[in-house]
């Protein structure tokens, strides 16, 4: 099982403002380069994002649909990375405190991904995902910043 977790010092509706802003994927989900709204109200259930992954000349597309939201608490994906296969990508976000507690957890499903799935593999999603919760938590603080100097 790939879960992961990380407090941000930030409240929970800050953090999901930033999950809610499909313009804003490509900022902490590593790996992305660019994404765009591909159909529907993201992020309504069934809606879904287009992104693109550059490597290096390498580009390659994928899509990213909401599987299941109950807002501002929890947000499910099913991400869609062409021949690699799909994944389950299920984000929480809990209140603690003054800040939140951000709960990743990601299976592979279909494809080479769900089929080659071990803990070799679920290391390497453990290593992503720290490097993602603190993009996220980078973005949410710095909008919350730029927030505050507006209101101010």
């Amino acid at each position: 099982m790939a879960i992961r977790h990380r407090l941000i010092h930030a409240a929970p509706h800050e953090v999901w403002a930033v999950l809610a802003d499909g313009s804003r994927y490509s900022d902490w989900v590593v790996g992305t380069s660019d994404s765009r709204v591909a159909r529907g109200l993201w992020p309504e259930l069934g809606a879904a994002l287009e992104y693109t992954v550059s490597l290096g000349p390498w580009t390659a597309s994928g899509t990213t649909v909401v599987r299941r939201v109950s807002a501002p608490d929890e947000l499910e994906l099913e991400v869609d990375s062409g021949p690699v296969g799909t994944a389950r990508v299920a984000i929480e976000v809990r209140s603690w405190g003054n800040e939140s507690l951000v709960i990743v957890d990601e299976h592979p499903l279909r494809g080479v991904g769900g089929a080659l799935h071990n803990a070799a593999l679920d290391a390497l999603i453990q290593l992503r995902h720290r490097s993602m919760l603190k993009r996220l938590a980078d973005v949410v603080q710095e909008s919350a910043r730029s927030d505050s100097h507006v209101q101010a």
